[in-house]
């Protein structure tokens, strides 16, 4: 006897509930290049969460216990579990896609030199601050700073490509 099962509705995998409640969104801020100036600053504050580390271990393919296994994390020099480096650093692009400068940037380079390790239950504050602005090809530096309380635990600089105000009016 043949048994026919109705096929399941295909639909796109929705993130668990809590993940999509934990952290409001940034709201978004955009500038123009003519708009941006040496000195503007942007800033943004997280607190690091498991979720946020197996969520991205899950992302990004990257299962070292020392990011998810609190046994193995014990018997390293960092005592617990820490955040990925590159989560910290996914935090500057939060800044650079959402406020300074905003929707339609485009990242270009990224310098980081990991300082200090980011333990889950960390405030991460994040600053961005404009360096320099290259006029010819409509390009902003910025130098990029993540700390926990008040310790450094990333630097670098970012490259961006900034849209113009024409550019930003045809979009």
């Amino acid at each position: 006897m043949l048994v026919c099962v109705p096929k399941a509705e295909k639909t796109a995998p929705q993130p668990p509930e809590d993940l999509m409640n934990a952290v409001p969104p940034l709201p978004l801020e955009a500038h123009a290049f003519e708009d941006l100036y040496v000195g503007q600053s942007e800033s943004y504050r997280r607190l690091v969460s498991a979720s946020d580390v197996v969520g991205f271990a899950a992302i990004s393919g990257d299962r070292n216990p020392i990011h998810l296994s609190e046994h193995f994390a014990a018997n390293t020099p960092f005592k617990s579990r820490i955040a990925h480096g590159l989560y910290t650093a996914s935090l500057i692009s939060a800044i650079l896609g959402t406020r300074l400068p905003g929707p339609g940037a485009v990242y270009l380079s990224q310098t980081l030199k990991f300082l200090a390790p980011v333990h889950i239950g960390d405030t991460v504050d994040v600053a961005v601050e404009v360096v320099e602005l290259i006029e010819a090809k409509s390009r902003a530096r910025l130098s990029c700073i993540c700390s926990v309380d008040g310790q450094d635990v990333l630097a670098g600089e970012a490259v961006v490509m900034v849209p113009t105000r024409a550019q930003m009016e045809h979009a």
